[in-house]
């Protein structure tokens, strides 16, 4: 466009007065003479035959404008902060150039018809808020609009600046474009700091339960990690109320929990890279195949077939001192097979027991979190028995989880920094969480509550400093948001 359009004054003026877009035109618009300062400035005026009407440009920037710059005016290369702009004063009727081609463009943009490749949406229903659907006009960085509406004071405005994101990954402003049917508000209890602290100390616990009975029964430690999959693979099938323990699952023996112990009966293997290892690990696994088939109740064939193999690697292990690494593991791969089906069998009852045992504990656990929870409520004269409203059979956005009791008054949570990272402290127990994480949930968490921002974790709520929620409570069928 530059290349092409722009050309000598008296192209210009013969483009001027041939142009039809000028010939209309009154005679002093047909003879615009631009001041000296925009000709010093590098601007010139140029027609545009895509366009079929003049604009200016800049030689020394390159710069295009549709209308006439303004003295003063900032570039936008050379400076694209406009730290060294001039503001310039608007009068009754005059508009903002920049923000007038902005919004020519975006008319210029709208008019453009649509592509057939266009797919027609479904039509969808807002909960809620329909308004609060539209996109926000100017562009938010994720995380600081709910901490401006913190700052209320000096001492805020600094805590504030502690909780904004160091790297963000995320931001929440984002529209969904998913459509699901409207659902019914969920019956899940509401969180509340006092339940979470006494959901946490007894998941602490049933894993001390789950250590214990591993090493006195079977006589090996647990296996790594085992308790956090038996976690997650019995929620997939729980149709409990507890949100994280599970309590009325199908069957009661977990599988996943089962298998991975009893792939470490007699004892866990582990990767060998040295003879000597080999070696031990070979006569470790054939002294606890016998002791764990003298001890439990087993057939006498099962018995017979164990401690002949044991009593063979024995005398093996005794008379050959020149095996190499792979004959030990050959060997120990043989008393595996010999052995792992009897020792399994023998086995089978006492695993299947530490499993229930677990998942028990586990249902009573849930029921004490459960009758705490609903202390907190009646404290608070809200009753857990609710009405299931009528849910019409409608296309909505994806929205968040409605809960359908409402919230208790919640207390205040101390907070501080260290370094890159939040320690929250209630009552004693102190959680440390990424900075960059905390601030994710603090942004979620106020989001929750379009209307009232200030609701949530707030900076300087309750006594000294700290985050804490607002202290009139929420309800909960007021939290349905818009995506």
């Amino acid at each position: 466009m530059a290349n092409e359009n722009h050309g000598s004054p008296a192209e210009e003026a013969s483009l001027m007065s041939h142009s039809p877009g000028t010939a209309s035109a009154s005679g002093k618009a047909q003879h615009v003479v631009l001041q000296d300062e925009l000709v010093q400035a590098g601007w010139e005026k140029c027609w545009s035959k895509r366009e079929n009407r003049p604009y200016y440009f800049n030689r020394f920037t390159n710069q295009s404008l549709w209308e006439m710059p303004v003295l003063g005016q900032h570039d936008v290369i050379s400076d694209p902060l406009g730290l060294n702009a001039a503001p310039m004063p608007l009068e009754g009727g005059m508009i903002d150039s920049s923000v007038e081609s902005k919004q020519r463009k975006r008319r210029f943009s709208e008019e453009v018809p649509p592509s057939g490749n266009s797919v027609k949406k479904p039509k969808v229903d807002v909960p809620g808020n329909p308004a609060a659907q539209a996109v926000p006009s100017s562009p938010s960085i994720p995380g600081t609009s709910v901490l401006k509406a913190w700052c209320v004071s000096p001492e805020d405005k600094q805590q504030a600046a502690l909780l904004r994101p160091t790297e963000v990954y995320w931001d929440l402003d984002i529209q969904t474009n998913a459509v699901i049917k409207q659902r019914a508000p969920s019956e899940v209890l509401s969180p509340h700091p006092e339940v979470e602290l006494l959901r946490s100390q007894l998941i602490l616990k049933l894993r001390q339960h789950y250590r214990e009975l591993c090493q006195q029964r079977e006589g090996i430690d647990p296996p790594r990690e085992s308790f956090n999959r038996w976690m997650l693979e019995r929620k997939v099938v729980d149709k409990g109320t507890d949100p994280l323990l599970p309590s009325d699952c199908e069957p009661v023996v977990s599988p996943s929990m089962f298998r991975e112990i009893m792939n470490d009966i007699p004892i866990r293997l582990s990767r060998i890279k040295f003879r000597e290892e080999a070696k031990r690990l070979l006569f470790k696994y054939a002294e606890a195949a016998k002791r764990l088939i003298e001890s439990r109740s087993a057939s006498p064939d099962s018995r017979k077939v164990v401690k002949w193999n044991v009593e063979d690697t024995f005398s093996w292990l005794r008379r050959d001192h020149s095996a190499s690494k792979e004959d030990y593991m050959d060997r120990l791969e043989h008393l595996r097979k010999q052995c792992g089906p009897h020792v399994s069998a023998a086995a089978k009852d006492s695993v299947e027991g530490i499993c229930s045992k677990i998942y028990y504990i586990s249902l009573e656990y849930v029921k004490r979190i459960r009758e705490k929870h609903l202390a907190i409520l009646k404290e608070n004269n809200i009753s857990a028995e609710i009405e299931a409203p009528e849910v019409q059979d409608r296309l909505v956005y994806c929205y968040p989880v409605r809960l359908a009791i409402p919230s208790p008054p919640l207390p205040s949570v101390e907070m501080h920094m260290e370094n890159n990272v939040a320690c929250v402290r209630y009552k004693g127990e102190m959680v440390k969480v990424s900075r960059n994480y905390f601030s994710k949930l603090v942004r979620a968490d106020c989001r929750r509550c379009p209307a009232r921002p200030e609701q949530g974790l707030c900076v300087g709520r309750g006594p000294g400093p700290g985050v804490g929620p607002c202290p009139r409570g929420s309800s909960r069928e007021d939290e349905l948001l818009s995506p």
